[in-house]
């Protein structure tokens, strides 16, 4: 069996032989575009998606923070064991996520805030990398509210520029609006994957 494949396999590449060798494809994406305004780029699109957004000022980010967890009443949040001491809010109990939490309890809390790795204007994405600021995955994905804080240096006007600043073995996590998922005949579900409600406050 093995003598008579290989006896068909010779005659394939002998009759080939004299074909020319096909000419080689080379694609030239467009890795990076300007905008006027990435960061209001960014806002609109992260809107388009249904997740609330705020455009602040970075040294306006601890006063907004305790004002949007007032504003729905959260006064239990998870979070990263590293993000900045002046994000947590007083008046809120903060359960670090060192050690772990259980699932039991980051189901419990009234959300989890983080800080992002990246995000990209033209898809009004996030991008989460378990790095500073934004701790394991489960920690952003089991809570039904997201409230995530966004550099303005952490924007990429497109996806080949964010792509080019994350480490490709990194557990990467792109968020485009609150979860949502919808059956065959369309009903939108959110909620389903991860939090229901996003809220991102993009500083500069």
């Amino acid at each position: 069996m093995d003598d008579a494949r290989g006896e068909i396999l010779a005659r394939v590449r002998a009759a080939l032989a004299d074909r020319p060798a096909p000419a080689a494809v080379v694609r030239d994406y467009e890795r990076s575009r300007s905008v006027p305004d990435p960061v209001g780029l960014l806002v609109e699109r992260v809107a388009d998606y249904k997740a609330i957004v705020h455009r602040v000022a970075e040294a306006e980010v601890p006063e907004r923070i305790a004002e949007r967890l007032a504003a729905r009443g959260v006064t239990t949040m998870a979070v990263p064991a590293d993000v900045p001491g002046p994000w947590r809010a007083p008046g809120v109990t903060w359960l670090p996520d060192e050690p772990p939490l259980a699932l039991a309890e980051l189901d419990g809390v009234g959300g989890v805030l983080t800080g992002c790795a990246a995000a990209i204007a033209e898809t009004g994405t996030i991008v989460l990398d378990a790095g500073a600021a934004q701790g394991r995955r489960m920690l952003s994905l089991v809570p039904d509210y997201h409230l995530c804080v966004v550099r303005a240096d952490q924007v990429a006007v497109s996806v080949p520029e964010a792509l080019a600043r994350l480490e490709p073995v990194r557990p990467l996590t792109f968020i485009s609006g609150p979860s949502a998922t919808s059956d065959i005949e369309l009903d939108r579900v959110e909620g389903v994957h991860g939090p229901r409600t996003l809220e991102v406050l993009v500083s500069e």
